[in-house]
């Protein structure tokens, strides 16, 4: 790869911007955002080389097309990248897969695109949030890879295992109950936390003076941009709302068991909880 093209200067396309030119992977770099202020940021901060707001002639440019934008947003820019690829790789880095590769399904040039999810993040956004080092030892997941070109999925296995990520390979609809479970709930939870103490906040003055660490790390995801979230919640809604519906469930058992007073049935509950150890050192 020689140049690759960013469509998107948020926290995970800068974020790959500087560790693609880190490895050696690239040696320029465009980057395209709606946004002049991000451009301008972009290139302040030495994400990119360029920044532009022509999406098809950045992406004629390219041998690697990243699009980084809101689920909302993917659901328009994929296909117009599409349009305006010839050679080039493209690929998405978005946390919802059913509905947007429903949406570039026909598409002529619909094996140049390789789906995937790099399972890394923090609360923040913008440019400013962009990252050294994001993708070290965590996970990329691959999506439909047989819908993709044999050599388009061969180049971002390799680009990938350079950043020292994991691959996984799952089809849309396992991605999204898989994603639902054990990141969007976390979102959800960490707003709702969020919003249940700034409730009470306006009674009790002392709570956020009296808040520890843990109460913080809990809440950290409340930060996260609703731009980014809606359209997550949106697009994945019916796994979201089963998850939704068992952590519910769960919470009105452990209240139960609290309002009984069963010391021993809580006890048992928090030892199940505990079990999560052996899976998340």
């Amino acid at each position: 790869m020689k140049t690759v093209t960013i469509i998107g200067l948020g926290l995970i396309g800068g974020s790959l911007a500087i560790s693609l030119q880190e490895q050696g992977l690239v040696t320029h770099r465009i980057g395209v955002d709606l946004s002049a202020e991000n451009r301008q940021q972009a290139l302040a901060l030495g994400l990119v080389d360029e920044a532009s707001a022509d999406l098809a002639a950045a992406v004629r440019r390219a041998d690697l097309v990243v699009v980084a934008v809101p689920m909302d947003a993917m659901l328009t820019v994929l296909p117009q990248v599409l349009d305006a690829v010839d050679h080039q790789v493209v690929i998405d880095v978005g946390s919802t897969k059913s509905m947007l590769l429903a949406a570039v399904a026909g598409h002529p040039r619909r094996g140049r695109f390789v789906a995937v999810h790099p399972m890394a993040g923090t609360e923040f956004s913008g440019p400013a949030a962009a990252v050294a080092g994001l993708f070290d030892d965590k996970t990329l997941v691959i999506c439909d890879a047989a819908q993709s070109d044999a050599d388009a999925v061969a180049t971002v296995e390799q680009l990938f295992t350079r950043l020292n990520m994991r691959i996984e390979y799952l089809d849309a609809a396992a991605h999204d109950l898989h994603t639902a479970y054990v990141s969007h709930i976390s979102h959800i939870t960490s707003f709702a936390l969020a919003l249940t103490v700034l409730k009470k906040e306006k009674e009790e003055q002392q709570i956020f003076a009296l808040a520890s660490g843990g109460f913080a790390s809990t809440v950290r995801l409340a930060k996260s941009s609703p731009a980014m979230w809606v359209p997550i919640f949106r697009q994945n809604r019916v796994n979201v709302l089963d998850v939704l519906d068992e952590h519910i469930q769960q919470l009105q058992h452990l209240r139960q068991l609290i309002d009984a007073d069963d010391a021993a049935a809580l006890h048992q509950q928090i030892e199940q909880a505990n079990l999560i150890s052996k899976i998340l050192k």
